[in-house]
């Protein structure tokens, strides 16, 4: 995922509030998000270039969503796909302080990344970047390909969308028309990341739309107070975004973390 905007613990009716954009090049072969064959528990999406995922979720109402950090210079192209980062943590039984810690020792195998995971009732974020493990206050955040809350223009405008919605009335749909945004900002307020003012330009909106390159799936999770789970996967045509189709998806949770 590139973008990650999030509404925790800030409203009675849903103490988790989430919605997504995953951009990616068009060609890279997908499947939408489905519960996996080789384990029922986990319901992602599936990159079916290097087998992992973006964004998923257990039936115990544990999730993950992850994005690349934007910083070409360190890339490594012999690193370990980050998308088994997700699929291993929804694995696990092992409580989450105790999980990372362990795979702190590790994480330097991959490219730089972002992690966000939890539940409904304890958040945490994790970059290697930082190697360390953050618990993420009640409020509304942004994740993109820097740092949690880092303000660049679509982390700052998105965090307000998002506001306005959860103040207003909280829809799905409401959510997937805040994730199209394309509004690109001013080339003055863009963050230089090192791939050049073309790239910065293509990938300031919310939503990006390119021949090659774009938002290809968004996301929205909605978890009510007692760990029910409504989420919906939007996958868009890679030349009109008024064009998709929709994997929806409703259960609660087996049992307690």
């Amino acid at each position: 995922m590139c973008l990650i905007l999030f509404g925790y613990q800030i409203s009675e009716k849903y103490p988790l509030i989430l919605a997504a954009n995953r951009d990616e090049f068009h060609q890279r072969p997908t499947a939408p998000m489905h519960f996996w064959e080789t384990d029922p528990a986990i319901l992602a999406g599936r990159d079916l270039e290097q087998g992992g995922t973006w964004f998923g979720i257990n039936r115990k109402g544990r999730f993950a969503g992850l994005t690349n950090y934007r910083e070409p210079a360190t890339v490594n192209p012999d690193a370990v796909s980050r998308g088994e980062i997700i699929i291993d943590f929804l694995s696990s039984a092992t409580d989450i302080p105790a999980y990372f810690n362990a795979f702190n020792a590790t994480a330097d195998r991959y490219n730089g990344f972002n992690l966000l995971f939890g539940s409904k009732d304890e958040l945490y974020w994790y970059s290697n970047k930082k190697k360390m493990m953050e618990k993420i206050p009640p409020g509304i955040h942004g994740l993109s390909n820097h740092f949690l809350n880092t303000p660049w223009p679509k982390i700052q405008s998105g965090k307000k969308a998002l506001e306005n919605i959860i103040n207003s009335c909280i829809t799905p749909e409401a959510l997937f028309s805040m994730l199209t945004d394309q509004h690109r900002p001013e080339d003055k307020d863009l963050p230089d990341t090192g791939v050049g003012i073309e790239w910065e330009r293509l990938l300031s909106p919310l939503f990006i739309q390119d021949p090659s390159y774009g938002t290809r799936s968004s996301t929205v999770m909605l978890m009510d107070k007692n760990g029910h789970v409504e989420i919906t996967e939007r996958t868009y045509s890679s030349k009109n975004k008024n064009r998709y189709s929709d994997c929806c998806f409703s259960f609660a949770p087996e049992a307690p973390l």
